[in-house]
């Protein structure tokens, strides 16, 4: 193999490795001004959207250690990106409802295969941060009834003992 690809497939592989995911898109009639707007729009999430010779991806990824995906074909171009996987895919969902290219084929999250479908659903996730907050609040929702239930009855008890010493008091 010439050390240009060599180096061009260790590079792939560096980009592979530092992202949790690799979404594979089929960009063929995507006019110029167009890819470049979903460029910008996934830079805004912290994706990076590359075209990739198929050969070349599919050794990058051999030698990552990541599954191989089987619809790697046609003209190829990946999402790769160090943040939130739902973000780049809510943004190929809406660029390729507006301009219906690119075509979304396939990816890989965490070493597992995603197809088409469960990358829409991604999509229709809402941000990280707002998952977190919902999970936070339920982890803590139970802590907090447990507060409550155990103050309960504290204050039930001090509320009988203050009736208690106002009945035995003498009234003046």
């Amino acid at each position: 193999m010439r050390p240009e690809k060599t180096s061009i497939i260790d590079e792939i592989k560096g980009k592979v490795n530092a992202s949790p995911f690799v979404l594979l898109t089929e960009y063929g009639g995507m006019r110029v001004d167009h890819f470049n707007e979903l460029r910008k729009r996934l830079r805004a999430t912290g994706a990076e959207y590359r075209v990739v010779k198929n050969n070349l991806l599919r050794r990058a990824l051999k030698d990552a250690g990541l599954p191989e995906l089987a619809d790697l074909n046609g003209q190829t171009a990946v999402v790769l990106g160090e943040k939130d996987v739902c973000a780049a895919a809510k943004v190929l969902k809406t660029f390729t409802a507006e301009f219906t290219k690119p075509n979304i084929k396939s990816g890989i999250l965490d070493n597992a295969l995603l197809g088409k479908e469960q990358i829409l659903a991604l999509a229709d996730l809402p941000p990280k941060e707002v998952l977190q907050a919902k999970l936070l609040g339920l982890l803590q929702a139970p802590a907090s009834a447990l507060a409550r239930l155990l103050n309960t009855p504290a204050s039930q008890l001090a509320q009988v003992l203050k009736a208690n010493s106002e009945k035995e008091q003498p009234a003046a």
